[in-house]
C-alpha cells in the first residue's frame, strides 16, 4: 500500500513542474482544465488501479485466513502488526500461537 501512495507522490513531483512550464503557452481559463485532468489522468486514476489490483491479490487472505479474524492483523496493509510480517495464504507469521480474537 506504501509503494501505491510513493508512486502516485512522484507522479506528483514530476507533473507538478511540468505543469508550472505549461502555463506560458496555453490560455489561463484552459490551464485549469488542462490540470485538473492530468492530475486525475496521471495521478489519481493509475493508483486507483494499482489499489484494486493489490486488493485482489490479498482478497484470499483478507477474507478467509486465520489472520484476517486476529487483533493483531493491519486490514490497510496486510500485515501481522505483532511479527511485522506479510500474511499470504500459504504463509501465517505466527503459526497461529499468538492468534488473539479482535
Amino acid at each position: 500500500m506504501g509503494a501505491i501512495i510513493y508512486w502516485a507522490l512522484i507522479r506528483l513531483l514530476i507533473l507538478i513542474p511540468a505543469l508550472w512550464y505549461l502555463i506560458q503557452y496555453i490560455e489561463y481559463k484552459f490551464w485549469w482544465i488542462i490540470t485538473a485532468l492530468s492530475i486525475f489522468v496521471i495521478v489519481f486514476y493509475p493508483a486507483f488501479i494499482a489499489y484494486r489490483k493489490f486488493i485482489e491479490h490479498n482478497k484470499k487472505v483478507i477474507e478467509s485466513s486465520l489472520c484476517s479474524s486476529c487483533k493483531h492483523f493491519d486490514t490497510t496493509a496486510v500485515l501481522c502488526m505483532k511479527h511485522d510480517k506479510h500474511p499470504t495464504p500459504d504463509f501465517i507469521p505466527c503459526e497461529g500461537e499468538h492468534w488473539e480474537p479482535q
